[in-house]
């Protein structure tokens, strides 16, 4: 067995150490405790946001638990942002940021505290890449609990969630809704507690994570209020008991392979474009190469099968009532999409803990996950683009239901607010290719998502004869002929920077590629007349990313500089 208080014991047992020691009686721990293991216990609650106002009492029943076995549970608490609250405004410069806060801040904690393992509790998106990208750094036993997805909203019947508030928007403006429906479509669409109910981001990375072996099987498709994730508590305990006698700590798990894995699920499930950032991240914390070709490789290979939102028509409620992840990712498995040697914070190979899961039943009234014969998609819903406009990678979303080539004239925005105020005033016209630019790592800063300029025209009737592109983000609830990521980003002298009005855009799924049609002389002349705006921020948190963030393409990391 293992020293099971490797890290705690230097505080505890160390009679150097007087005012820690006296430090920790006072909190109340006995001379029995000083012997126990220290379980940091990370909560991202907050009672500002349903995605996370739930999560400092299942915190609270997870230390209960822990405390049962013969271990020291210890909650602290780092900060959350409500992306839906923030989507729009800005305040959604923030969001990106905060998952290296997150990050940051439980590694801070953890290290200087000296607890023997951590248990991060988390909801909304940039939560779980901040708590992951934290416990590869600081490699002792380390396991991360998702607090669950939201039920659905319900308004005459139809089944809403958080991306109904905002192509609700763009209906009201078009005209085929009435401000009354307008307002009760937002009071309907969020009914409690739980991350957004789609294959959003929160709902992919939770998804992916579980894929990737750091989470307990089904912890990311029991939705949040439903009983059974109340039972979850005494399985994590006895979780990090485990890992906390094996020794076995998050570098002894991830890989390259259980990357792969996490993106196949991304891919299969029809996951968000932010998976591409957050796993980049996540491979540059473990020191494990992962590059965009990676990413287009898994890709290549792996069918969307789930017929889930925004795309599709169902919620992860629905993958719950089908047998939850699990059973997906038995299927994947099974037919060799998955490596299934890869180990998990069970302390079994992935294969292992899937063994005795209920196969998917195809055969049964089940359309929300399709036998890869019937696959909606024969490859990945992930794309990596390059050309011209992109000469780092970008990032496309193609579900297969936007067609894979479209050519436009470009309308430019130089930011979301532009945009949107463009959008509704009637400037987009079918055919049109959208450009927000300045909105990136660095020109945001933050690299803000543009779910409002993508809803209110998907609102607008116009989803399927309009393609939008941007260096900046889209939110997992984003659908349409959309491409992101694009580096360099127009801050740092890119392409996109120098794109005007009228200019030929040309998008290729199929190819991969992604241009403007102009010669290179011509871009040289516009590249000579640009000058770089100033950034937007000189001090405060902001102006410390845009001057630290490196490029989407290598995951807007904060510490590669």
């Amino acid at each position: 067995m293992k020293n099971l208080n490797k890290y705690s014991k230097r505080l505890t047992q160390d009679e150097t150490q007087p005012a820690a020691q006296a430090m920790l009686y006072a909190v109340g721990l006995s001379d029995e405790d000083m012997k126990k293991p220290q379980i940091g216990i990370a909560s991202t609650g907050y009672d500002g946001n349903p995605c996370n106002m739930h999560l400092n009492n299942l915190a609270s029943q997870i230390k209960s638990e822990v405390n049962k076995i013969n271990q020291v549970g210890l909650i602290f608490n780092t900060i959350g942002v409500s992306d839906g609250i923030s989507m729009g405004t800005p305040g959604m410069r923030y969001s990106l940021p905060s998952r290296d806060i997150i990050a940051d801040s439980m590694e801070t904690v953890v290290n200087a505290q000296s607890y023997d393992a951590l248990i991060p509790v988390v909801g909304c998106d940039k939560n779980m890449p901040g708590a992951i990208m934290a416990m590869l750094r600081l490699n002792r036993p380390a396991l991360m609990v998702y607090g669950g997805t939201i039920a659905s909203g319900n308004y005459k019947g139809r089944k809403l969630n958080i991306v109904s508030a905002f192509e609700a928007l763009g209906q009201k403006i078009a005209g085929t809704i009435t401000s009354e429906e307008y307002k009760e479509i937002i009071k309907s669409a969020i009914p409690g507690a739980g991350a957004c109910g789609g294959m959003y981001t929160a709902n992919t990375m939770a998804s992916s994570i579980e894929a990737m072996g750091f989470a307990l099987p089904y912890n990311s498709s029991i939705p949040a209020e439903n009983p059974y994730k109340e039972t979850e508590s005494e399985r994590i305990a006895k979780a990090i008991d485990n890992l906390l006698q094996l020794d076995l700590k998050p570098l002894d798990i991830i890989s390259k392979k259980s990357i792969e894995n996490a993106i196949a699920v991304v891919n299969a499930l029809g996951g968000s474009t932010n998976a591409v950032l957050h796993y980049l991240a996540i491979a540059h914390a473990a020191d494990i190469e992962f590059t965009l070709d990676d990413f287009q490789k898994v890709s290549d290979r792996t069918p969307v099968i789930a017929d889930l939102k925004p795309s599709g028509e169902y919620l992860m409620e629905d993958v719950h009532g089908i047998g939850g992840t699990p059973a997906v990712m038995k299927y994947l498995l099974d037919n060799g999409y998955l490596h299934g040697e890869c180990m998990t914070v069970t302390g079994k190979t992935l294969a292992e803990n899937l063994k005795d899961v209920e196969a998917l039943k195809f055969e049964e009234k089940q359309d929300v996950i399709y036998p890869k014969e019937k696959a909606l998609k024969s490859s990945g819903n992930i794309q990596i683009l390059f050309g011209n406009l992109a000469s780092e990678g970008a990032v496309a979303k193609i579900s297969g239901k936007e067609g894979n080539i479209f050519e436009g004239k470009a309308v430019v925005f130089d930011g979301e607010q532009d945009a949107n105020e463009g959008i509704g005033a009637g400037k987009v016209s079918k055919g049109d290719v959208v450009v927000i630019r300045y909105v990136g790592p660095r020109g945001g800063p933050g690299m803000p998502e543009m779910l409002k300029p993508t809803s209110m025209i998907m609102g607008a009737g116009l989803g399927k004869t309009v393609a939008l592109i941007t260096d900046g983000r889209f939110s997992g609830g984003t659908h349409g002929f959309v491409v992101g990521h694009i580096t360099p980003e127009a801050q740092s002298g890119g392409v996109i920077g120098l794109v005007e009005d009228g200019d030929i855009i040309t998008i290729d799924a199929s190819k991969n590629t992604i241009d403007v049609k102009l010669t290179e002389e011509e871009l040289a002349i516009r590249k000579a007349n640009w000058q770089q705006p100033e950034l937007k921020h000189k001090k405060g948190i902001l102006y410390k990313y845009a001057k630290t963030v490196a490029s989407a393409s290598e995951g807007c990391v904060t510490d590669k500089f």
